[in-house]
């Protein structure tokens, strides 16, 4: 309990070298040699040495923290978004800050001007309330994921393919009529691809559809809500054989829900799919058909677009990119019980 707490200077005085050296083992260590760098973490073992990351922080401003602003945690698709972000500290060593925004402009400006004062190295951003324009200006390296990221890097399914996809195997079970149920989406976000892929192939299919768009609030109960409402104007329909293409997991196991409460069972004149391949679509009562975004590839893309910028900043003389970095991720179709 009363151990000294070892110090730079018992380092030095145990292996004969000054203090200045020990200080680049922990903020430069590429200017040691190799032998040196083992002689000093030798060293720190057997004194016992235990790092003062806080006055790491104060000595070089490097927190080796990175903030993530994320919409809510009730979609699927953002929590294993979430997970998957997590997971990386294993590959590279950031921890993380995370904010959930809500879609409030205001109360996401406050949490990157906090994140800001924790001294953050990075920020990931799937959040769509601020623009890339306004990211930009806090000087800071942004990566974002599935949205707008014009003056950013960022990352993004291929939503156009993954909506073709989507409605080529409905039309491909015999589907007459075929639905899209989506959130009000502006063109400029990349997840309206889905609603163009899917109009552009019913189209050229010829096949008789209807996009449903709505607001689902920003919460599980308010969303439940209006798909039961869509559901409701869905049944009164002809009987023919509907073909449902949902925005993403958590709609498609809601819809699916409601289907199974009224019938007992996957009728065969409704067939559905979802997107994002979050896992409550392999967890449902019917596993759902999906669109998958290969999260975690695209969490390995948005780290190493991140790690580029972070690692530039730490140079003495750093060069910013000279146009933001896009990467472009291909969905791919997985075939469950919602589907022929």
């Amino acid at each position: 309990m009363n151990q000294k707490k070892v110090t730079f200077a018992d380092i030095a005085e145990y292996t004969n070298f000054s203090k200045t050296t020990i200080s680049r083992y922990f903020n430069n260590p590429d200017s040691l040699t190799i032998e040196n760098q083992k002689k000093i973490a030798y060293a720190l073992d057997e004194l016992g040495y235990h790092e003062n990351k806080l006055a790491k922080v104060l000595a070089n401003g490097k927190s080796e923290f990175i903030g993530i602003i994320i919409p809510n945690l009730y979609l699927h698709y953002y929590a294993e978004m979430l997970n998957q972000i997590l997971s990386t500290y294993g590959d590279h060593n950031y921890k993380f800050l995370v904010f959930v925004g809500d879609n409030n402009k205001d109360i996401e400006q406050n949490y990157i001007k906090e994140l800001l004062a924790y001294k953050i190295e990075g920020l990931i951003v799937l959040s769509h309330t601020l623009t890339s324009k306004e990211l930009e200006a806090y000087h800071v390296p942004v990566v974002t994921i599935e949205r707008e990221s014009e003056h950013v890097c960022g990352v993004c399914t291929d939503n156009y393919m993954g909506g073709i996809q989507a409605t080529s195997l409905l039309i491909k079970n015999n589907c007459s009529k075929l639905i899209h149920i989506n959130a009000k989406t502006p063109e400029y976000i990349p997840a309206y691809g889905r609603i163009k892929g899917f109009k552009d192939t019913c189209v050229t299919n010829n096949i008789p559809y209807e996009i449903i768009t709505a607001d689902f609030g920003t919460s599980y109960t308010s969303t439940v809500e209006q798909i039961r409402q869509i559901f409701n104007r869905i049944e009164e329909m002809s009987d023919e054989k509907k073909g449902i293409f949902l925005a993403n997991d958590t709609y498609a196991n809601i819809f699916l829900n409601i289907i199974i409460q009224k019938y007992g069972t996957l009728p065969s004149n409704y067939r559905i799919v979802g997107f994002d391949d979050s896992p409550i679509a392999s967890e449902a009562i019917f596993p759902i058909t999906t669109i998958g975004q290969q999260i975690e590839k695209m969490v390995q893309n948005a780290m190493e677009l991140l790690v580029l910028q972070m690692e530039e900043m730490k140079k003495r003389v750093p060069k910013p990119l000279k146009k933001p970095i896009h990467r472009q991720i291909t969905p791919i179709l997985i075939r469950r019980d919602t589907t022929d």
